[in-house]
Parts: structure tokens; C-alpha cells; sequence
């Protein structure tokens, strides 16, 4: 594998570059993934940008284009499965609680890992990752915790998440391509995560997002979805729950 040169800086020292999350953002998530969260992630992502600015980083090639950009926040965990955030709205909201209570974080909490097309294949998803483990180590954290979202559960929508992250490769390692990425960088897997989000929607919004017909209620398998889309004519309805599965990579 060719090595891709690259150096690595955050937002705070590059808000030029502040246009490519969005981009990375675009080109990584399916479309009714980045409609309004139930949870209400929303009210706190625009702090990823000005509040949390030192932990969102950027993997720049050194001829120019962004290789990669990774979305974290510092917050207190007690390093048991018990204490870990509910959801995506969760992290950021008990982020954004130990913030304003001038609480001394303990772990970081990735939210999104994202590399350009061109560069995928190439061992850059470990180059995102190491470098946010990196980061909470020189802040002295104790932890990288991640809600990782399978990258091949969209071809298993009806396994559910708990016998998928159980699936291994003849070598022993995960199946899945993102889970096994942690798992060589030694991350540890501390269960599954059932709703990182909740996308809820009109019958005909699900329709304009998947480019998909549903003329009965039922469940739908939808492209990018990690599990089926429940459609409900009578209220005019559909709900979609994304599953993540939680890593820690513990930093000495």
C-alpha cells in the first residue's frame, strides 16, 4: 500500500478548511441520515465548530486536499458500560454540560471519522483514527470512546447489530472492515448502541430522501440503512433508528 504524505491539524488551526466537514459530511452519510435527528443532536452541533474547535480535526495531504476530518468532544466518563452516552444528542449534551460546569474531561468521544472517496483503500480510516487517540493523549485523557457505525451492516439490514459484531474474518479479526480498523489499533468493543439517532419523517419525505416507493406500511429495506425503515400509512409515517456499536481504545 502506497503511503498518502499528510499532516494533521485541527480546526482551530485551519478554519479555512471549515467548508470540508460539511463536504466530508455529504459525500459519507446516506441522505435521510443527515435530516433532523429526534434526539435533538442539532441544538449542539454548530459548538463542534466554535466551542470544541480544538478536537475537530482535519488529515490534510501535503499537495493540498483534505484526506480526511474527524468530529470529537471531550466529556466525563467513568470508563463503565453503564455511563456511556445514550445517543449522539447524549454525548454532546453531557459535553456540553461538563463544558459549562468547567468539569476536567476524562475521555474523548468520537462522533463521525470521514475520508474523501479518492483516498479510501489506502489505511488513511486508521490514520483518522490514531489521530484523535493521539489528541486525547496529549490533553492527558484516559480514553478514545467511539459509537462506531458498522461500514458493512448496510448489506446485513436484518441481522441485528448484536450477532453482526460478532461475524470474524478467517483471521479471527471483526468482519466488518470500521469495527475491525478500531480492533487493530486495539480498541476493546463495549456493547451496541440502539439508537445513535432517530430520523422520523412523512411517508413522501422517506420517498424524496431513498428515491424509493412505499405504497404499504410495513418494514422497508432501504439503501445505507444498518436496519429496515418502519413505514406507517395510517399516521403517515416513517421511522428510522441507527444502530452504532461502542469502542474504547484506552490510552496509557
Amino acid at each position: 500500500m502506497a503511503r498518502v504524505p499528510y499532516k494533521i491539524f485541527s480546526l482551530r488551526e485551519r478554519p479555512d478548511r471549515e467548508d470540508e466537514f460539511e463536504r466530508l459530511s455529504d459525500a459519507s452519510w446516506p441522505r435521510f441520515l443527515r435530516q433532523r435527528d429526534e434526539l435533538g443532536y442539532g441544538q449542539y452541533w454548530p459548538r463542534l465548530f466554535t466551542t470544541w474547535a480544538d478536537w475537530q480535526l482535519l488529515v490534510v495531504d501535503e499537495m493540498g486536499p483534505t484526506i480526511a476530518a474527524t468530529h470529537a468532544v471531550p466529556l466525563v466518563w467513568n470508563g463503565t458500560a453503564d455511563d456511556l452516552p445514550s445517543s449522539i444528542a447524549d454525548i454532546l449534551r453531557r459535553a456540553k454540560a461538563d463544558h459549562d460546569a468547567t468539569r476536567t474531561p476524562t475521555a474523548l468521544c468520537a462522533l463521525a471519522a470521514m475520508v474523501d472517496a479518492r483516498f479510501r483503500g489506502k489505511g488513511m480510516s486508521a490514520v483518522a483514527v490514531r489521530a484523535m487517540i493521539d489528541a486525547a493523549r496529549a490533553r492527558g485523557l484516559r480514553a478514545l470512546i467511539a459509537p462506531v457505525r458498522p461500514a458493512e451492516k448496510v448489506a446485513y439490514p436484518l441481522t441485528p447489530m448484536e450477532r453482526y459484531v460478532r461475524w470474524a474474518n478467517d483471521d479471527g479479526l471483526p468482519l466488518d472492515p470500521w469495527i475491525r480498523v478500531h480492533a487493530r489499533l486495539g480498541a476493546e468493543m463495549l456493547g451496541v448502541m440502539p439508537r445513535s439517532l432517530v430520523i422520523v419523517g412523512a411517508v413522501a419525505d422517506w420517498e424524496r430522501w431513498t428515491d424509493m416507493r412505499f405504497p404499504d406500511s410495513g418494514l422497508y429495506v432501504v439503501p445505507g440503512a444498518l436496519q429496515p425503515v418502519v413505514i406507517d400509512r395510517a399516521s403517515d409515517e416513517g421511522r428510522y433508528e441507527d444502530p452504532n456499536v461502542w469502542m474504547r481504545h484506552t490510552i496509557d
